[in-house]
């Protein structure tokens, strides 16, 4: 029986079977062999940690797996695909082509660098292996087109961008052997937003009670993360930690190897049938690719894992699309990156795509007139934005509302210009701007009111849903919401900015207040002066 004396006390808990990541050779010096004591060791340089892990955050800011640009493909070419899913599918591919020049990176949200590490004991390192890890995602960092977005908090309330992208999360478990693998992620904040853990209770199990229970917190999730998502959902859990930890490495792709059952030892598994019910559950939510359609997912993970008998953690999360992750691995053989794809534009579809007439929509009038226009058009409505942007986020947001507080003006900017909730990457030489793609719209949700009262920010500009108060704002003070596809941000940067500049808060680096001038930007009509929006009006709402 399971736990008698006689059987091993520890069983893996993630049997993921063979590798078979394609792997390419990086030109640094393995390690070298060493004998001590009767065994071979490998002694590793910390310079060779160094230049892989800068070799590895460069290329995953530019590169993506082949089966995710196979994803993209299949939604474009899918005939039961939205004319939304195939557009928003079309110019992620098109993003694509554009960030593997290794100029623009494929997300303005250049991320969180994550390093989750498995180190053979026989693996000689000198020093904290975080010291040259670190150092490498900095050098990525300083050397290439990326963004800095990490805060260090000073006080409470006070912070200050560090100006490096550190700290990093690093973990690394020792493991037996002569190996040293990582896996490598660059996690932007929308996606990273939308991981969430639920304590349930032994009755969530019943088969149609957890998918009907799914169905609503997948729908919860919206588009604020740039669907098509990667779905992973684990349940249980020895502790709330390791659930949440199981859902990124599910995300990642890394357990895709796990066995189909159980077993008596508790070892994780995947419930395949049940990911294809959650799966064509998603295609029924009428969500899509962010603006109505079938596919609001690529694909659905779920995995098992053992838990307390009074405990049933249930963890979900996403991978985006910036799908963002890269496996290395150090053996007495070499130095070795998983081999990304290099020349995305073979996933081009020759196919015609028609979305409806898009509205030409001038910017540079008067506020009157642009909301004028907009007022004649329904929710979903394609437009193109061409003239001026004004880009504020965050902090600007709470600095504006600081001022609102003291019983002082909004600035002209935000009441005679429409405003763009973004932060863009650094600016490529030759070119006008750096990738520069919206964040998530729900963020500022709780200024909206106070800002549209003062006359302010009538008529803006981000990615994903929001808020019945945004709604009802909106319609109190004749203003609209206007969301465009989240996740082309080296396409925006490259194509569609011709001119940038910051013209306040210039302490705030990348959340500066910028100006900038734009040519046929696609958008869609999300919420209305009359209340209207869109993602309410096409979501089925699940059961309760």
């Amino acid at each position: 029986m399971a736990g008698a004396a006689s059987e091993p006390a520890w069983h893996p808990l993630f049997q993921t079977g063979p590798d078979r990541t394609a792997w390419r050779r990086l030109n640094l010096p393995p390690p070298a062999p060493l004998e001590l004591g009767g065994r071979r060791f490998l002694e590793l340089a910390p310079e060779t940690l160094r230049a892989l892990a800068e070799a590895a955050f460069r290329d995953v800011q530019h590169l993506f797996r082949s089966s995710h640009l196979e994803g993209l493909r299949r939604v474009v070419l899918d005939p039961e695909s939205s004319p939304a899913d195939r557009f928003v599918s079309l110019e992620l591919l098109k993003n694509a082509v554009i960030a593997a020049g290794r100029v623009f990176p494929s997300c303005q949200d250049t991320g969180t660098a994550i390093i989750i590490g498995k180190k053979g004991q026989a693996v000689l390192t000198a020093g904290d292996d975080r010291e040259p890890l670190s150092a490498g995602i900095r050098d990525a960092f300083a050397r290439y087109n990326l963004r800095f977005s990490q805060l260090a908090p000073l006080t409470m309330s006070e912070e200050v961008n560090t100006g490096t992208n550190l700290p990093a999360q690093i973990g690394i478990e020792a493991v037996p052997g002569e190996a040293f693998d990582l896996l490598m992620i660059a996690k932007g904040g929308g996606s990273a937003n939308k991981t969430f853990l639920f304590q349930e209770t032994r009755r969530l199990l019943e088969p149609e009670r957890l998918l009907t229970w799914l169905e609503a917190k997948v729908a919860e999730i919206g588009t604020t993360a740039c669907p098509p998502y990667h779905l992973a959902i684990v349940i249980g859990g020895l502790s709330a930690e390791q659930c949440l930890k199981t859902v990124k490495l599910t995300s990642t792709r890394e357990l895709d190897g796990l066995p189909g059952t159980g077993d008596a030892f508790g070892r994780a598994f995947r419930d395949r049938e049940l990911e294809e019910r959650v799966l064509d559950m998603t295609r029924g939510l009428g969500i899509g690719a962010q603006f109505g359609g079938r596919h609001f997912c690529h694909d659905v993970r779920i995995v098992r894992l053992p838990r307390h008998n009074g405990s049933l953690p249930v963890g979900i999360g996403v991978s985006c699309s910036a799908d963002r992750q890269i496996r290395a691995r150090i053996t007495a053989d070499g130095v070795f990156l998983e081999q990304l794809e290099e020349d995305p534009a073979r996933f081009l579809p020759d196919a015609q795509i028609d979305i409806g007439e898009a509205t030409p929509v001038d910017l540079d009038r008067p506020m009157a007139a642009v909301r004028a226009d907009l007022a004649k058009l329904e929710v979903g409505a394609p437009v193109l934005l061409s003239g001026t942007l004004v880009v504020a986020r965050d902090l600007v947001h709470a600095a504006l509302a600081e001022r609102l507080q003291r019983g002082e003006a909004l600035p002209g900017w935000i009441r005679d210009h429409p405003v763009y909730y973004a932060g863009p990457a650094k600016t490529p030489d030759g070119y006008a701007s750096g990738s520069f793609g919206p964040t998530t719209a729900a963020r500022m949700d709780a200024y909206m009111a106070d800002f549209q009262v003062a006359g302010g920010a009538l008529v803006t500009l981000a990615k994903g849903n929001r808020s019945a108060d945004v709604a009802a704002s909106c319609q109190a003070h004749g203003g609209f919401y206007l969301a465009t596809i989240g996740g082309v941000a080296a396409r925006l940067g490259r194509d569609m900015i011709k001119e940038v500049k910051v013209i306040d808060f210039a302490e705030f680096g990348m959340e500066a207040v910028w100006r900038i001038r734009v040519v046929d930007v696609p958008a869609f009509i999300v919420i209305d002066d009359k209340g209207n929006d869109f993602y309410r009006r096409v979501r089925r709402r699940p059961a309760a």
